[in-house]
């Protein structure tokens, strides 16, 4: 007697507009590509968003769902990915749906900003979670009853989350070797030719270095601890002895690796936080000062409009 296959796992994917094609599809090809390695349909998903309709893409792609999302919706999984913008996509019947439907799964994942929508809809607190790295100070802020951490994606109970898109296939991978075997995640990732070189607790970089950690080892060494010190900028020379080489040695690698120097990059890089700041949050001038190491609110704007050609304030108020 030949034994029953087991019955697909199902899993509802809630697809918020401004959501980046990227992320949406670190979700769906892992699954995908289990299907078709495995000959059968392991994973059943299905697209929805809360209308039922097209959702704009953050690229300007329309992305075509499947059914509007719905508070009586069930199954083994419940994903949502949402990324900018997220709280003009997300109204409060999207919030209010969520919130009733959470109960009808087993796992309730936010990916990259769906973490927002989870905290909205009550799902976070006591939990520890995560969200894209741009944003973690700011849910810790508005959410201090939840952990909040910088790792690539968090399993806490029925509530899981992640970083981005590379953390999202990681997820995947790991979700695939959990209901089905480690063997088919191995099969999924090297379809994609994907090396699994990250753990779930591996913290998201702010700058993605490749194969410069393993080339320019003090190189990347250094610019690791200008990004834990962008409210408070330390000196070259104090970089260079953390690292273990001398100033001279730090400043030669940076222009030959880089064509910059090292006070050059690290300015970039608190410049380039503080635009995140101006453009995604609603913080005062004078804190994203502060959170990106100026002294003072003028030579802030002034290091601002050397930067970008245009104030903070007017970058802001830009359509």
């Amino acid at each position: 007697m030949i034994s029953a296959l087991p019955a697909p796992i199902p899993i509802t994917v809630l697809v918020v507009s401004g959501s980046t094609m990227m992320t949406l599809a670190s979700i769906i090809d892992p699954l995908r590509a289990a299907n078709r390695l495995s000959d059968r349909t392991v994973f059943d998903w299905r697209l929805t968003a809360i209308d039922g309709e097209s959702v704009d893409l953050a690229g300007g792609l329309s992305f075509p769902v499947s059914a509007p999302f719905r508070a009586s919706d069930s199954g083994q999984f419940l994903i949502v990915v949402a990324s900018f913008d997220h709280r003009t996509h997300a109204p409060a019947p999207l919030i209010a749906a969520l919130q009733r439907a959470v109960r009808n799964f087993d796992v309730v994942c936010g990916v990259e900003a769906a973490t927002w929508l989870l905290a909205r809809s009550g799902q976070i607190s006591g939990k520890q979670v995560t969200t894209h790295w741009e944003d973690l100070e700011n849910l810790q802020q508005a959410y201090p009853d939840a952990d909040v951490t910088d790792a690539r994606f968090v399993i806490d109970g029925k509530v899981w989350s992640c970083g981005g898109a590379s953390p999202a296939f990681d997820m995947m991978l790991y979700l695939i070797e959990q209901t089905c075997s480690p063997q088919l995640a191995l099969e999924v990732a090297s379809v994609f030719v994907y090396d699994q070189l990250h753990t779930a607790s591996d913290r998201q970089p702010t700058t993605s270095l490749g194969v410069l950690e393993q080339n320019q080892p003090k190189l990347a060494a250094a610019i690791r601890i200008m990004e834990k010190s962008i409210d408070s900028p330390i000196t070259t020379a104090a970089i260079a002895r953390r690292v273990g080489v001398s100033q001279k040695t730090l400043e030669s690698l940076f222009r030959r690796s880089l064509q910059v120097t090292p006070g050059s990059y690290y300015l970039n890089l608190r410049l380039q936080l503080a635009r995140k700041l101006v453009i995604d949050t609603r913080l005062g001038m004078q804190e994203i000062a502060i959170r990106t190491g100026f002294g003072s609110q003028s030579a802030f704007s002034r290091g601002f409009r050397n930067g970008f050609g245009l104030s903070p304030l007017q970058l802001r108020q830009r359509p």
